[in-house]
């Protein structure tokens, strides 16, 4: 019993990276893993009743979902899809970017001034194994973070509903842009959030050292989608890491 007390994590970035050593990221690429990804996403947003009940149980954005400069992210546990997030890149005002639907003064002007910003939008989480592993909503966000080192973005951006506002605050340095409004397609209000990844990267990869990637990672994700025979992106296997971050609880 002491030896197995002596070896358990003893910080929540230990658990985190325990996880890890299971977890593969993969960028959704054919129409089988798109299709995983949609219906995780409506089965999340049902749950918690963001959205009305469509035929097709899917929630799938053509204009966002189909752009050239947008990825839908998969996170694996062993094997099985346990999160889902949608990266969006953009670096001028002709730029598709979700968070304009109800942010646009928030974040035009930001990109008339050719800032460049990734968005972070429909994140979703298995139920089932989330109630598992609290630590979830880190381990599916982080591709979104290797992402905006990966495309060397000025600004992270998310649009959370209230009650994740301070989960985007502590796990990517984000201040809030605008409060809750109104958005198209949900049933909630959600807030805009963004952080100066520049400024904030060496401070939240200190406090949480699993965010840390390397460039073979980040180019194997997101640049490499469809290179095996099937049409898949190759999976980017989480690197064994070392380091401890200060414990913090999840947000799920």
């Amino acid at each position: 019993m002491g030896a197995a007390t002596s070896s358990a994590p003893a910080t929540f970035s230990d658990h985190v990276f325990k996880l890890l050593e299971r977890v593969e990221h993969r960028v959704a690429s054919n129409p089988s893993e798109r299709e995983a990804a949609f219906r995780l996403r409506y089965d999340a947003y049902r749950r918690i009743g963001f959205l009305k009940p469509r035929l097709n149980d899917t929630l799938y954005d053509p204009l966002y979902d189909d752009d050239p400069m947008a990825w839908t992210t998969l996170s694996f546990v062993d094997g099985e899809l346990a999160g889902t997030v949608r990266v969006n890149f953009a670096a001028d005002e002709n730029a598709v970017l979700p968070g304009l639907q109800a942010f646009s003064d928030i974040l035009a002007p930001r990109l008339r001034r050719r800032q460049k910003i990734v968005e972070f939008t429909r994140l979703a989480a298995k139920i089932s194994l989330s109630r598992v592993h609290s630590e979830l909503p880190y381990i599916v966000m982080r591709p979104g973070f290797m992402a905006a080192q990966h495309l060397e973005a000025d600004f992270a951006v998310a649009t959370p509903r209230e009650e994740h506002i301070a989960f985007y605050k502590r796990a990517f340095g984000a201040e809030l842009w605008c409060k809750p409004r109104d958005y198209p397609g949900l049933t909630a209000r959600l807030a805009c959030m963004g952080a100066d990844y520049r400024v904030v990267r060496s401070a939240i990869e200190a406090r949480y050292p699993f965010y840390k990637s390397t460039a073979a990672e980040r180019t194997a994700l997101f640049e490499a989608r469809d290179l095996s025979q099937d049409m898949r992106s190759p999976p980017a296997r989480a690197l064994c890491l070392t380091g401890s971050g200060a414990e913090a609880p999840s947000p799920a």
